[in-house]
């Protein structure tokens, strides 16, 4: 399975024009979007009364082709512009809509209302009279869609540029684009649909992150085949004691806890403990929840990272990167930094979370895991994916930890980071869905085996 492209606005454009250099006609496509977001609308609506809102570019045109198609379906449509169409596709649309067009800032309200008043290229706000009568218009209706975009945002940066409605649903034209995946964004529409018109992303966009495909382990499989992960634990033996315990249920054949003697804590009796430091047959090495950040923390640090096994660095191993200016992480290699962490390590940068996101990883040549309600996942050779929305009970103490034991578990049974860290960000999400309602950590590696088996 492919999973859906999230293109900038360039190569949207870049996309529409190969389709244009083929031979497919400016208005025909048009006729496509909007034809298939009316379709969209009609099925979450039906005979309700629709309120359309066109703008003067072609984002207005998709809406004179969805009003013309809903009125084709029996729908009660009414259309309110800002002014004048202002190009040829935009025209064309209008003249086939060929009823009549109301003056939006004074045209009632209705039970739906549907915002095709700016698009993807929008880069300033809208006026505020026009911002507040959008958001009346929004409020009062029992259903609402913004098409492609909502009105007032800046796609690429997925920022608003003037205050913004939350809607029912927006309708994506093509692709995602970063507005619907990245905070903040994408909280204004409670469901974000892509409707598809046919069109070929370029080679190495970003993508949504898919539901992985995770084989069963090999008949003549073992431990050892398996993988076998090892822990470093430190200073605070509770966010260990949760990462190894997620590795545990990973998927990975063997996994050892390396604590000192004295560190208190029970894990599961399949987990096997060390006193001293034993990665020996070990294919990958989580070091950093718990660790500490004192001189002994950055000790074990140096003794994983010498130790020739794949590391995943997490919470305290990332900011003793930051701050004692290491080298790096030696490749293959995972790094799960959540926002002040990666602006530790990275500076704020520019371009969104995407664009940040890559160039991160290329900087130090490991895979970037950068956590939030809008993960993304990063390689160094540009490969890039995007997590669909996962619970907001996730924000809750020791839940990185969790994705931290499934990075490691996962990258001891493929040995492939960035497929690793894709897998561990689907299974961390399956496993909250799954958990419910105000699920602490500990409840999340109970739902681990469950959402490994629904990859399977």
């Amino acid at each position: 399975m492919t999973a859906a492209p999230i293109l900038s606005v360039a190569q949207m454009r870049a996309a529409e024009q190969a389709l244009f250099d083929a031979g497919t006609d400016p208005y025909a496509l048009m006729c496509r979007a909007g034809e298939s977001a009316a379709e969209i609308i009609f099925r979450a609506g039906a005979m309700r009364d629709v309120l359309v809102l066109c703008g003067p570019g072609n984002n207005g045109g998709d809406g004179f082709v969805i009003a013309r198609t809903l009125r084709d379906l029996g729908v009660p449509v009414r259309v309110a512009a800002m002014g004048e169409s202002g190009t040829d596709s935009s025209r064309k649309a209008r003249a086939d809509w060929g009823g009549p067009v109301e003056d939006l800032m004074t045209a009632a309200p209705a039970s739906q209302l549907v915002d095709a008043l700016f698009g993807i290229g929008l880069t300033r706000g809208l006026s505020p009279e026009l911002a507040e009568r959008l958001g009346v218009l929004v409020h009062a209706a029992h259903h609402s869609y913004a098409i492609d975009v909502p009105s007032g945002v800046e796609s690429d940066a997925a920022l608003a540029l003037s205050p913004v409605p939350t809607f029912t649903h927006c309708l994506s034209l093509g692709a995602w684009k970063p507005a619907h995946v990245l905070m903040p964004s994408r909280g204004f529409a409670h469901q974000q649909v892509l409707v598809d018109i046919g069109i070929a992303p370029p080679a190495g966009c970003a993508r949504a992150l898919d539901r992985p495909l995770i084989a069963a382990p090999a008949a003549d499989a073992h431990k050892y085949r398996r993988g076998l992960v090892a822990v470093l634990a430190g200073a605070m033996p509770g966010a260990s004691l949760l990462a190894v315990e997620a590795a545990a249920r990973s998927g990975a054949g063997y996994v050892r806890l390396i604590a000192q003697a004295d560190a208190p804590g029970a894990h599961s009796r399949a987990i096997v403990r060390s006193n001293a430091f034993d990665a020996d047959r070990a294919r990958a090495l989580l070091v950093g929840p718990g660790l500490g950040r004192d001189d002994a923390a950055w000790a074990r640090l140096e003794t994983a990272l010498q130790a020739g096994v794949p590391v995943v660095a997490d919470a305290d191993a990332l900011w003793l990167l930051a701050t004692r200016g290491a080298g790096g992480l030696p490749p293959p290699a995972i790094a799960t930094p959540h926002e002040g962490e990666f602006t530790l390590l990275f500076g704020e940068g520019q371009g969104n979370k995407i664009e940040r996101t890559r160039a991160a990883a290329a900087q130090i040549g490991a895979v970037v895991v950068h956590k939030g309600p809008d993960s993304v996942i990063a390689a160094p050779d540009g490969r890039c994916v995007v997590a669909q929305p996962a619970s907001s009970w996730l924000s809750t103490a020791g839940t990185g930890d969790v994705l931290a034991g499934l990075c490691a578990g996962r990258l001891a049974v493929t040995g492939d980071p960035f497929k690793a860290a894709c897998a561990a960000v689907w299974l961390h999400g399956e496993a909250a869905r799954r958990a419910g309602a105000a699920f602490i950590a500990d409840d999340l590696i109970a739902c681990l085996p469950a959402a490994l088996a629904s990859a399977s």
